[in-house]
């Protein structure tokens, strides 16, 4: 087991060293490592999503349609909470350690050769993983923009966007414009396009840039489908949902929030335009979709609340869910987030909903990117807002266990998968 477990962390550490430095956009290198591995992803049916919020809970929504048709689906995603091998899982399954070392091991000489990132190279261990599980359909979330995203090497059955925020503007544009262009990148000609986006202008953008790419046919969720009724509650979301020219059906899904009522529709949709063979109607959805679950996502575990909200928007909406699911108060947040993100704009809206804020800094989170808590500190207290400073996360975790009777834990990936170590949470264990 030992030596097991040196060579599962030698071959992430070999993964995680190649993520050194600014992320090198293209698809270049992607496609020269694939050609070398005979092209695993070039015959394997899937369906993409892009998306600045709402693409994980749209991937986890087709996927358990796709799951209870009786498919074999692999789920491709990122970045993972606890473990490298949440990214890809096939049938819910995770991959295992061994599969990881066994494609590092055969695949070095070329990840080197062909200079692959670690996004590339863990992207084409997810396509091998899939084409040799012969898996019947993979769900792939695009990890970064879409254009020049290394997924965006395959052609899908459908592409869908589901949101366009303001988030990594310095590599996708400072407009939600030129970031909708951005995330447009996954549309190719004759495949459907599919635009969850509830801005008309933003919407009108994603669009334009559809038909321009050549898609078979653009659909528009929100001018073709009608979601109402929408009620938001510990047990998930419920609302009515009606595909054009048909009758209303209720449907709850097990995640919380407004917005996963558009997710779901988003969902529904692309299956719908991916043609016959993939089809999954409301009625058919409506016995699968409480049961889908999604870790860190308004996780509510015990009196703890997890949710990855990484920027602007998805505070927003995080802020909303909390608002509405209205748990035990006093309410306190962890709260972490990485430098390059606004996190004052976060700060503002989290700080409306919570009676305290515990400012700390996870442990994993990059060095680089490491945020300075007592700024934040200082932030808080020139606004008002009763915050405690504690950068030792263990001790910020205990201390607002010990203020609240809910504690909310935000800011980043890395500050929920943190807390899940520190809790002994099990991201896949329902």
């Amino acid at each position: 087991m030992g030596r097991e477990l040196r060579d599962y962390r030698q071959a992430l550490d070999f993964l995680f060293e190649r993520t050194q430095g600014r992320e090198k956009l293209g698809l270049d290198r992607m496609r020269a490592f694939l050609d070398a591995m005979g092209n695993p992803h070039a015959a394997l049916p899937c369906l993409h999503v892009a998306g600045t919020n709402g693409k994980g809970s749209t991937v986890a929504t087709l996927e358990a349609l796709l799951r209870a048709r009786g498919l074999s689906v692999g789920k491709y995603t990122s970045p993972h909470l606890v473990d490298f091998t949440e990214r890809v899982l096939v049938d819910g399954v995770p991959v295992s350690s061994d599969e990881v070392v066994e494609f590092v091991e055969r695949w070095t000489p070329e990840v080197e050769r062909t200079g692959a990132s670690f996004f590339e190279a863990t992207t084409a261990m997810a396509f091998d993983v899939f084409a040799r599980a012969r898996v019947d359909v993979a769900v792939i979330e695009v990890g970064l923009g879409g254009r020049l995203d290394s997924t965006n090497v395959i052609t899908p059955l459908v592409a869908g966007v589901t949101s366009i925020g303001l988030d990594h503007q310095e590599l996708l544009g400072d407009t939600r414009e030129l970031i909708a262009g951005e995330k447009a990148g996954i549309f190719k000609a004759g495949v459907p396009a599919v635009i969850g986006e509830s801005d008309p202008g933003i919407a009108a953008e994603l669009v334009r840039h559809a038909r321009e790419r050549g898609a078979s046919v653009v659909r528009v969720v929100h001018e073709e489908s009608r979601v109402s009724d929408v009620r938001v509650g510990p047990d998930g979301t419920r609302f009515r949902f009606a595909m054009a020219g048909a009758e209303p059906v209720a449907l709850r899904t097990s995640l919380a929030g407004r917005h996963q009522a558009t997710n779901t529709a988003v969902a529904l949709t692309m299956l719908d335009a991916a043609g016959p063979a993939w089809r999954v109607s409301p009625d058919d959805a409506a016995a699968v979709l409480p049961r889908i679950w999604l870790p860190g996502r308004f996780q509510m575990h015990g009196r703890h609340i997890f949710d990855v909200a990484h920027n602007a928007d998805g505070m927003i909406v995080m802020e909303q869910t909390l608002r509405l699911v209205n748990p035990p108060r006093p309410a306190v947040a962890v709260l972490n987030v990485l430098a390059d993100k606004d996190w004052r704009a976060m700060m503002r809206v989290l700080a409306r909903a919570v009676d305290h804020l515990v400012l700390t800094v996870s442990p994993t989170s990059p060095a680089s990117r490491r945020w300075d808590p007592v700024e934040a500190a200082a932030f808080a207290e020139a606004n008002g807002w009763p915050a405690t400073l504690e950068p030792d996360f263990g001790r910020a975790l205990v201390r607002a266990g010990d203020m609240g009777a809910t504690v909310i834990v935000t800011g980043s990936f890395h500050t929920v998968g943190d807390a899940m170590v520190a809790l002994n949470v099990n991201p896949l264990a329902r």
